[in-house]
């Protein structure tokens, strides 16, 4: 199924209790995650990547709720969980009721939950990148549920200034809750502005452009900002650029309305038009090739994220 149909579900109340979250978009695989076992007084057992443990899973699904508490196992990884382990896994909640069971994929090769099994309930659901549209909307609603007053010309605003990256963007809501009145586009340059666009554009671009990035890159760091959400901004910026490019090549001129899903400035279109073109199609893909692969390293434990974000960038510079 697809994100509309488990928002029917979830609407209905009619939501299984064990779930594979698999596609495109990790933002919305994670933030379905938290919103399927976000419940109170649950025995929460989390495995990240490389920690699974089958033992230990299949036991707390196992286990009796002595107070009639909810048995919750969420399963990250970008490694396929073996289909006999998983089998037993959702199996274990078809059994009781208590238990929820959410295995988070986040690898590429994912068409084997396309479809359930037959002798589960459980829910199988692909999730594709948000358009620009669903972007704004699921901005809203993690602004609601925060108890931030932004409209939907300001959330626009934060979206451009995080180059349409909706996780950077929902991780800056958290930083407008200082403000107990409604959100403003000058609130957003202010508290946003120069920690995210003046460091986040200027270091990208730094890169792109192949000048030195690393002071910049430590201030990110200083800042707060996570290595894998910076890895994760460069590969959004240019995925942007590729777009731009692709259009270009196609229509000799660019369109923000067509290329973007809604009106930019003009500088802004100009810009990326200049940089898109500069870059050939087969560095786009190395590009993204090397990115996505240095996500998937940074995601497993015990490795010196820092390092590999340096590389990377280093490389990325090699490319250009």
């Amino acid at each position: 199924m697809y994100k509309n149909e488990l928002d029917k579900h979830i609407k209905n109340n009619s939501l299984s209790n064990s779930f594979i979250l698999f596609g495109e978009s990790s933002f919305l695989v994670d933030r379905y995650t938290e919103l399927l076992t976000h419940v109170e007084g649950a025995s929460v057992l989390k495995f990240y990547h490389d920690e699974y443990n089958f033992n230990s899973a299949k036991a707390h699904l196992s286990q009796a709720s002595l107070f009639g508490d909810q048995n919750i196992l969420i399963i990250k990884s970008e490694k396929k969980v073996p289909k006999k382990e998983l089998d037993i896994l959702m199996e274990q909640c078809e059994k009781s009721s208590d238990n929820t069971f959410v295995y988070a994929y986040y690898g590429s090769d994912y068409t084997s939950y396309a479809k359930p099994s037959a002798k589960t309930k459980t829910m199988c659901v692909r999730f594709f990148h948000p358009n620009h549209t669903e972007a704004v909307s699921s901005i809203a609603q993690i602004a609601h549920e925060k108890n931030v007053n932004i409209d939907t010309q300001a959330i626009n605003h934060l979206l451009n200034i995080q180059n349409s990256d909706i996780a950077l963007a929902c991780n800056e809501i958290e930083k407008l809750r200082v403000y107990d009145r409604a959100i403003t586009i000058k609130d957003i340059d202010a508290l946003i502005f120069g920690l995210a666009e003046i460091n986040m554009d200027e270091f990208i671009k730094k890169v792109i452009n192949k000048r030195d990035f690393k002071s910049d890159l430590m201030s990110l760091l200083e800042h707060g900002e996570d290595e894998i959400r910076i890895v994760t901004a460069l590969t959004s910026y240019l995925t942007q650029l590729y777009m731009f490019n692709i259009y270009i090549r196609v229509n000799g001129a660019p369109n923000a309305m067509e290329i973007l899903g809604y009106k930019a400035p003009n500088f802004v279109v100009e810009d990326k038009a200049a940089q898109a073109i500069k870059i050939k199609p087969k560095q786009y893909y190395k590009l993204h090739e090397l990115l996505l692969d240095s996500e998937l390293k940074m995601k497993h434990s015990h490795v010196d994220k820092s390092a590999i974000l340096l590389s990377t960038f280093i490389r990325v510079q090699q490319l250009l």
